[in-house]
């Protein structure tokens, strides 16, 4: 249920089982150290004042930020105003650079809520290749995005920058596998760490978000 940065090659298909899960999650008694862990030098904020941020780290290629897309994106569109969310993928490698344009791309046209499940969805369902970005811009250009408009921003020294800066964050949460959430400078989880990796992954993926709801209600507080 994790793709570690040590063995991210390895594939592995995830099925998901939710019901009646929630309560159990919601219940369940986090430990600092082991569900989530604090970090130790804290990030400073990217938000304005009286926001709190929220970052998923993944990667397209993986199989288990596939299994988890259903489930954040409904818990995405229900957070309250003063929670930022958004997706930063990762690079483990120089291999990624195309896909992390492209989720750069995406998120700078305002696009990634709306395409991220296709494109999931096109490379583990569809098994269609987007590995260059000769395929990358045929493929969002075939969601009806223009074609001319989105090769300018996949291309564009901003979408360079925005990908320096996905690679610094993640370096400085530390991120060692995807999928993967930071909490505003202070806080990493995973499903993995959430929901225990002797677990099935689909109580992992209900977990972590019921985590990151206390952990958003700590901040809240001043904690």
């Amino acid at each position: 249920m994790y793709v570690k940065r040590r063995d991210f090659i390895a594939r592995s298909g995830a099925g998901l089982c939710l019901a009646g899960m929630a309560d159990l999650a919601l219940a369940q008694d986090f430990v600092e150290g082991k569900h989530y862990r604090v970090l130790a030098q804290r990030l400073p904020p990217t938000v304005p004042a009286g926001k709190i941020e929220v970052v998923e780290f993944f990667w397209y290629g993986c199989p288990h930020c596939h299994a988890f897309e259903p489930v954040l994106s409904p818990w995405v569109k229900k957070l309250p105003a003063d929670v930022v969310f958004r997706r930063v993928h990762v690079g483990f490698r120089p291999a990624f650079k195309p896909q992390q344009q492209l989720a750069a791309a995406l998120d700078n046209l305002g696009l990634i809520d709306q395409l991220q499940a296709k494109v999931f969805n096109a490379i583990h369902a569809q098994n269609i290749r987007l590995d260059r970005p000769e395929q990358i811009i045929d493929f969002v250009a075939s969601q009806g995005v223009d074609k001319a408009k989105f090769t300018e921003m996949y291309t564009s020294f901003g979408v360079q920058t925005k990908v320096r800066q996905g690679e610094q964050l993640a370096n400085a949460y530390k991120v060692d596998g995807v999928p993967a959430i930071g909490i505003h400078g202070r806080f990493y989880t995973s499903p993995s760490l959430a929901g225990g990796e002797d677990r099935p992954e689909s109580e992992g993926h209900v977990a972590v978000l019921a985590l990151v709801d206390q952990l958003v209600q700590r901040l809240r507080k001043g904690g």
